[in-house]
């Protein structure tokens, strides 16, 4: 292997220089084309390679983005975190993808971890009802996702979740079945918004709501576990008592909608005869369900692609007030499948 070049020996090469290598290199400032294209070949021949650490440490930048995100094993997150990190890649981005395990601790210890590591940008998705910018001690730009910052600076990017449960309500009224919301207990703001919704939707057609309209199972229960199911069943028993069938239910995700239908088989509840249910995400597992579930999707492309455009571009704005800290809240719609 051969000794490794440095930028005046390219210059040299290429007969330009020093500065209008470094032009051609981050693609700023004024060359022409001839120049540029003799440049790159040079490059090419010789495989130079900029050193991206230096060079970031002189910007002030590492060219890294941090992902705190609360649970990967969760489909709707990992499918958003894979195309943010595709998108962030094509810009010559690294990331550095935290999973907190929704532990609070964890993830101020994973912001002052990027914070030290001098990350360009932070995504942070979903996770406690609002995100606290003052505990950032740089002013790093920050987007958030499905989760609402308690600052006008940060940029805030979600699903149109309240437009979600209105959807969901409405689809189970229409089949004819008083509505209940299932829920983990627990409430990020994406949640708080789907209970608005759905509230809103009932009082709006004059539906009265009571105790068992919203159904809060504990949050410990692991989603496919005997004990979630066990509670699930339960419910259901409760439910059937107090209601004549069909029973028509909203669930927050699909994850959950899965579990309820298993519980309500082993109750011998016919879908969608006995009991209608929608679920809200169009996970994988909406499509592995039998019958298919009926579920609210989000468009995770558009949200991918809308969170790592805005942080790309309030990185690149030098003055702070510049940044743009309008919300940008995205469509869901309705997947018909089987069981409503």
């Amino acid at each position: 292997m051969g000794k490794k070049m440095s930028i005046k020996e390219i210059a040299k090469l290429s007969g330009v220089s020093v500065s209008t290598v470094s032009r051609v290199i981050n693609n700023n400032g004024r060359f022409s084309e001839d120049t540029r294209q003799r440049v790159l070949k040079t490059i090419k021949k010789y495989n130079y390679q900029t050193n991206t650490l230096a060079k970031g440490l002189r910007m002030k930048r590492s060219n890294t983005i941090g992902i705190i995100v609360p649970d990967l094993s969760n489909t709707f997150f990992s499918s958003l975190v894979e195309k943010m990190e595709n998108q962030f890649f094509s810009k010559n981005y690294s990331t550095i993808i935290c999973d907190t395990g929704r532990n609070f601790d964890k993830e101020e210890a994973y912001i002052r971890m990027l914070e030290a590591k001098l990350a360009d940008g932070l995504i942070i998705i979903s996770g406690k009802k609002t995100f606290d910018a003052s505990i950032l001690s740089s002013s790093m730009p920050v987007v958030c996702i499905d989760r609402k910052p308690n600052d006008k600076k940060t940029l805030f990017v979600s699903s149109n979740h309240y437009q979600g449960a209105v959807i969901a309500t409405m689809e189970l009224l229409k089949a004819g079945t008083q509505p209940v919301l299932f829920k983990v207990s627990g409430n990020s703001s994406s949640i708080l918004d789907r209970i608005r919704g759905f509230q809103d939707t009932m009082e709006e057609k004059g539906r009265l709501l009571n105790n068992n309209s919203i159904i809060n199972l504990n949050s410990e229960h692991p989603s496919g576990s005997d004990d979630r199911r066990l509670e699930i069943r339960n419910k259901l028993r409760m439910l059937i008592k107090a209601d004549n069938l069909p029973l028509g239910i909203f669930s927050t995700s699909d994850t959950l909608a899965a579990d309820i239908m298993i519980a309500a088989r082993d109750l011998h509840l016919s879908i969608p005869g006995d009991l209608k249910i929608i679920g809200f995400d169009d996970a994988p597992i909406a499509r592995y369900c039998y019958p298919q579930l009926t579920t609210i999707r989000q468009d995770i492309s558009k949200i991918a692609s809308q969170a790592s455009q805005h942080l790309i571009s309030a990185i690149n704005d030098s003055e702070d007030d510049a940044i743009d800290s309008e919300n940008t809240i995205i469509d869901v719609h309705l997947v018909k499948r089987s069981t409503v």
